[in-house]
């Protein structure tokens, strides 16, 4: 939480957020109540001089980090992608594939780097024969962590099966 010190004089609402009269401190309890704080302290002359462009620039500064605090961490897309990679296991488990692959674009679209995603995403492709997408997949997860031995193993193994297919295809 953020804290601002608060003049005696300054008669700015409370509903913005905690106003602790022990110290004399605004807390901020969210992200709309530290960019309403901020306002308030840009209009008061104790914190920023009259000059236009320094309030500009104060503003500028505080949206700015208002905006840091709005937006979800990593921490947090990650996790939320790792529960639909975690789902979309448990219903690959029971044979139902065709959810196991909206459970795996999914993570991939909440989390674009999340490797082990783009790696389930790729083998529930391939079972389902989509090849080019599989292929497809395995490539972002590879480039995305390239020292990943499962998906090296996965890729590997999936251009061999595809490869050799693919040369009988091709003999008459």
């Amino acid at each position: 939480m953020a804290a601002f010190r608060k003049r005696s004089d300054d008669r700015s609402s409370e509903t913005d957020g905690v106003f602790n009269d022990s110290d004399g401190t605004w807390l901020a309890t969210s992200a709309a109540g530290f960019a309403a704080i901020t306002l308030q302290l840009a209009k008061s002359r104790a914190y920023i001089c009259c000059d236009p462009v320094m309030r500009l620039s104060f503003a500028a500064c505080c949206a700015l980090t208002a905006a840091a605090f709005a937006s979800p961490s990593y921490a947090d897309v990650r996790s939320d992608a790792k529960a639909q990679v975690d789902f979309g296991i448990n219903v690959a488990q029971r044979g139902l594939w065709r959810e196991a692959i909206y459970r795996w674009e999914k993570a991939v679209q909440i989390d674009p780097t999340y490797a082990a995603a783009l790696n389930d995403l790729a083998v529930a492709y391939e079972h389902e024969g989509q090849l080019a997408k599989a292929r497809e997949a395995y490539e972002k997860a590879l480039a995305l962590d390239p020292n990943n031995a499962q998906i090296k193993q996965n890729y590997d193994l999936f251009k061999e099966i595809n490869d050799r297919a693919s040369v009988k295809k091709e003999t008459p």
